[in-house]
């Protein structure tokens, strides 16, 4: 924000450097696998397909959620169903991302 940038903008920016980052960390330390644009730009589609996986499957149980009594204040900025849903559906969205860079993104790492 201090450069100038809207919220969109800063949110797109953020976007970009922390997969690109997860790219480099994964490619190198993870996977130990060899590098290209056509992986890079497979990680981007991942990424945001994963974040509409995280954001969608929350809005789909988070109702559900409170619906079933989780929906009590924890503290003065969460609940119970945000906790849970948040932990069901970013863990949903981390094994996805885990399951295929290993299986197709970067199949060819030792």
């Amino acid at each position: 924000m201090r450069l100038g940038l809207g919220y969109m903008q800063a949110k797109a920016l953020s976007f970009v450097a922390g997969t690109t980052t997860a790219y480099l960390l994964n490619r190198r330390w993870t996977f130990t696998a060899a590098g290209s644009r056509k992986k890079f730009a497979s990680v981007l589609l991942l990424y945001g397909l994963t974040f509409v996986l995280q954001v969608g499957l929350f809005s789909l149980l988070y109702p559900r959620l409170v619906e079933a009594g989780l929906g009590a204040p924890l503290a003065s900025f969460v609940n119970g169903a945000q906790i849970v849903g948040f932990v069901i559906a970013q863990g949903t969205a981390t094994a996805v991302n885990f399951v295929v860079q290993r299986r197709w993104i970067f199949a060819d790492a030792a």
